[in-house]
């Protein structure tokens, strides 16, 4: 479960920039061609921030959908998974969005 490194690394970040303050609230931004799960990302959030700054701390996760464009065609389209396969039939795709990983905003006080 990378899920579990991924938010141990986001939980340090935090509550290093919080410099001891409560973190209330962590925003990220897991785009949909990550392969993360945001539901284990959920679970791992409350396991790893247990002793730390960020204990008690809401996660909001902003998921936004892949898409790409096709470098044959110039289409514009939606990405659902990783199969990159532009509707008219090339493979020759440039990812442009859903591989974000990012942390966005914290609330501390």
């Amino acid at each position: 479960m990378h899920e579990l490194a991924i938010t141990q690394s986001v939980v340090d970040s935090v509550c290093e920039r919080a410099g001891g303050r409560p973190v209330r609230t962590v925003r990220v931004r897991v785009g949909a061609l990550t392969a993360v799960v945001p539901d284990s990302m959920r679970f791992c959030f409350g396991l790893v921030t247990e002793g730390t700054a960020a204990e008690g701390a809401r996660l909001e996760i902003d998921q936004p959908p892949g898409a790409g464009r096709c470098r044959t065609c110039a289409v514009e389209f939606t990405l659902t998974d990783l199969i990159l396969l532009c509707p008219c039939g090339s493979a020759d795709v440039e990812i442009t969005s859903g591989q974000e990983l990012q942390i966005v905003s914290m609330e501390v006080g």
